[in-house]
């Protein structure tokens, strides 16, 4: 009987890593660091001009505290969020960019003043999850 008082705190202990939203972990776009399972073929990309991506770009506020700037780059976006190393996306539709990998999605122009972004991503821990977060624009 004893042990099963023992038992409950360090299960309680062993699950407090993840508990904050700012303890989630980064996109992961390395596929050498992640085993993945993808059961249907990836999208092909579409062909954007900077100028087209112009109108998303800026910086956003994303729902668990990040930050995340956004800029055009040739076939479609840039996004760095805080001090991570910056991702190439590219474009899969007029609102839809993701990681070459598949990791990370990022879809534009949601919400009434279409302002909003909704990002999912895969996390770098070792958790078979996908994230999905909402941000709205903080600055063009």
């Amino acid at each position: 009987m004893r042990t099963l008082y023992l038992a409950i705190p360090v299960c309680l202990v062993l699950a407090a890593p993840n508990a904050g939203a700012q303890s989630k972990d980064y996109p992961a776009t390395d596929s050498t660091s992640l085993l993945t399972v993808q059961v249907t073929a990836p999208p092909q990309a579409i062909h954007v001009s900077e100028d087209e991506t112009m109108p998303i770009s800026g910086t956003y506020a994303m729902s668990n505290g990040w930050r995340m700037h956004v800029q055009p780059a040739r076939d479609g976006i840039v996004a760095k969020i805080d001090k991570e190393r910056p991702m190439r996306l590219l474009a899969v539709s007029a609102d839809k960019y993701m990681t070459r990998d598949g990791n990370v999605v990022m879809e534009f122009n949601r919400g009434r003043d279409r302002d909003d972004m909704m990002m999912s991503y895969v996390p770098t821990s070792n958790l078979a999850a996908v994230v999905v977060m909402t941000a709205n624009v903080a600055s063009r």
